[in-house]
């Protein structure tokens, strides 16, 4: 596979750690970092994917990144994951919040125990990642924590509203972060994809004619695909971002 992005120097060696990292979105991530010379570790609850991953990038570079097994709703296996990672690679300077569910839902049918199993898959984890790495993060030097929100918020998507919350609440997260973090130079910042065409999403949600729409709402006429988020998440965690925080930042092709 050939490698379009721009080669950062400080990402060489730099510890990286990606949330849902097995397929879609996340892998792409996890494979960009790895071009970059990262030592990177990923969790994720697809195994087999997850699996599949890795012998791929083994079979590209040599040697292939730290997968975990993990459900990232259990707070205490997501903490587990981030101190096994740090003995076997170091400490992290890079956490990317990647995982999350949008499965469709009627606000109407949404139960108690639907609502709270949501918040602890596509909110939750970021705040306690972030609180499990940023102390050793702080003293390593710094890094960077990249949030991933969702153009489902700008775009008010309905049968999403539970998704759709959690989503808002991660700009809130990242803003008030970037404040309490700041001083200990770690930077906080979310990535806001658009319509990225990721298998699940085609499998799923997205037909000819949905496509077609997106189409028409993107400045740019171009499929947006896993891979074209990674040169975004790349840059903020790169030193040449070092004076970027709180800031959001959208992958989504100029919609409007």
């Amino acid at each position: 596979m050939t490698d379009p992005s721009a080669r950062y120097p400080s990402l060489e060696d730099r510890v990286v750690f990606v949330t849902g990292g097995g397929s879609g979105i996340g892998a792409a991530l996890v494979s960009a970092f790895h071009r970059q010379g990262a030592r990177v570790a990923f969790v994720d609850i697809d195994e087999a994917a997850s699996r599949r991953l890795c012998r791929e990038i083994e079979q590209e570079s040599g040697h292939a990144p730290l997968y975990q097994h993990c459900d990232v709703r259990d707070v205490d296996a997501l903490r587990a994951a981030l101190d096994e990672t740090v003995q076997s690679l170091g400490p992290i300077r890079t956490l990317v919040n990647n995982a999350a569910n949008d499965e469709r839902h009627d606000w109407r049918e949404l139960s108690v125990d639907d609502w709270n199993e949501r918040m602890s898959l596509n909110l939750r984890p970021m705040f306690f990642a972030i609180q499990a790495v940023a102390e050793r993060m702080a003293a390593a030097g710094g890094g960077s924590i990249i949030n991933f929100g969702s153009i489902s918020v700008q775009n008010a998507i309905g049968n999403l509203s539970a998704y759709v919350t959690a989503k808002a609440a991660v700009h809130g997260l990242t803003r008030s972060l970037a404040r309490d973090l700041g001083t200990q130079n770690i930077r906080v910042n979310t990535v806001v994809p658009g319509c990225i065409l990721t298998a699940r999403q085609l499998e799923r949600w997205i037909g000819p004619e949905d496509e077609a729409r997106i189409q028409e709402h993107q400045c740019l006429k171009v499929r947006l695909l896993p891979e074209h988020v990674a040169p975004a998440v790349l840059f903020l965690a790169a030193d040449d971002s070092a004076q970027l925080t709180g800031a959001a930042i959208p992958v989504d092709g100029g919609w409007g």
